[in-house]
């Protein structure tokens, strides 16, 4: 039995406990739900504790590793502002829009209440003043990195590491890597816990899902489902609004991208992998939409490793359901700071299954969100997860056609006879006289 149905079952079985607990109002199941909450909050600290090293490492060794501009030239810029327009885009549409689709959900606002009282951040939610835009944007910057975090402040932990990382590209070989190396150390082995969470899984979902079925009652498989189908249809909706970005960016037909871009589409879906993937991306951008080699070498592998367009949705509309679930109002602040936290944090998801969901966490707790609803979302991200796979190789193959069609331009612009006529009467010697 795989990972994935072994968590399926694990978070049906759950809420079918809690449903059970919930309409019987018997007693003992009552007192057995009790028994069974503290394994979900054992799961989620053990998700916890390994957020930091996590980020700050990968963030850091990402940086500091990277070829520096001169070696990346023109595409590694174009590439780094293409994905940055494209996360910000589905980050915005994922806070905008799973806000009024939820808010159609009927929560009883007493269930809400009592997953919101056993939920380990909610007093802060509750007590804390909404900052305004002047007071958040000074919180970026931290002035204490460690108390950040201490605190689970992690949009300005998260900066602190990029300028961290900037700063080591600037210093001697011999120093960097002598801060690189432990660093590496503490990603890998930050991401072998992780491993050792996952394989954990199937009880924590269970764990968690029994309490929050109990208090929501059947309202609960109805929110969920909401959340899937929310998800998949954003998802879909990024990969709709992604063709016509590649036809007119790449100057292709809609019918050359879609052919070139289906086979790679057709792994991602059935495998849940933009790593397996990636010899189908290659072999189209090379062979099928005939790209500059540079594309299929140095750009395709860089995107896949690098550009999640589908996080923007799997990290923000997550988020939002959550604060809905638990009745916390999100105001203007925390929904910019979910939205930034989720571009920033998409760079650094980890590629082993459940990364999105791992890589959730530091945006809920940027947020001042329930870090504890974040477990339920691993039994039913097979398939929001095969919707946002799906919309990172479309993400990835649409970069690689406009990115190659701007390559090809400048290619073609310095072969072009006027271009080498100017060269040649730039570096002509003075006649004698």
């Amino acid at each position: 039995m795989s990972a994935t149905t072994r968590v399926l079952l694990a978070l049906i079985t759950g809420l079918a406990l809690g449903v059970a607990v919930s309409v019987t109002e018997s007693a003992a199941l009552d007192t057995l739900a009790r028994v069974i909450e503290p394994l979900g909050t054992l799961f989620v600290n053990a998700i916890r504790m390994t957020i930091v090293p996590l980020v700050v490492s990968s963030l850091i060794v990402g940086v500091a590793t990277a070829p520096d501009a001169r070696t990346i030239g023109r595409l590694g810029g174009r590439a780094l502002l293409f994905m940055l327009i494209c996360l910000s885009i589905a980050c915005t549409l994922g806070v905008l829009v799973a806000g009024p689709v939820f808010s159609m959900i009927t929560i009883d606002p007493a269930a809400s209440a009592a997953l919101r009282a056993s939920a380990s951040a909610a007093a802060t939610t509750e007590t804390a003043a909404m900052p305004s835009f002047g007071q958040w944007l000074v919180t970026l910057v931290p002035a204490n990195p460690i108390k950040s975090a201490a605190d689970g402040a992690m949009l300005p932990l998260i900066i602190f590491s990029l300028v961290f990382g900037i700063a080591l590209t600037h210093i001697g070989a011999q120093h960097r890597a002598a801060v690189l190396q432990p660093m590496h150390g503490i990603l890998d082995a930050s991401i072998t816990v992780v491993h050792w969470v996952l394989k954990l899984a199937p009880i924590g979902v269970f764990a968690l899902a029994v309490p929050l079925a109990a208090k929501l009652g059947l309202g609960a498989a109805g929110a969920l489902a909401a959340y899937i189908a929310v998800v998949s249809v954003l998802s879909t909706l990024l990969i709709v609004l992604l063709y016509p970005v590649a036809v007119i960016g790449g100057r292709i037909s809609l019918r050359t991208f879609a052919q070139a871009a289906l086979p790679a589409q057709a792994m991602a879906f059935s495998g849940r992998s933009s790593l397996a993937a990636l010899p189908a991306m290659i072999t189209a951008t090379r062979d099928t939409l005939k790209l500059p080699p540079q594309i299929a070498g140095f750009l395709v592998p860089l995107l896949t490793s690098t550009f999640r367009i589908g996080a923007g949705v799997g990290q923000t509309v997550p988020i939002v359901f959550i604060a809905y679930l638990y009745g916390i109002p999100l105001g203007p602040a925390q929904l910019a700071t979910i939205a930034l936290t989720a571009v920033v944090v998409s760079f650094s998801v980890p590629g082993i299954p459940g990364g999105t969901i791992i890589a959730m966490v530091p945006v809920l707790m940027s947020a001042g969100l329930p870090i504890e609803g974040a477990g339920i979302m691993f039994g039913v991200d097979t398939i929001p997860d095969m919707f946002r796979t799906t919309a990172n190789v479309t993400g990835d193959m649409t970069a690689a056609v406009v990115l190659g069609a701007r390559e090809q331009h400048s290619v073609e612009a310095q072969r072009s006879p006027e271009h080498q006529s100017s060269q040649r009467s730039h570096h002509q010697p003075p006649e004698l006289s």
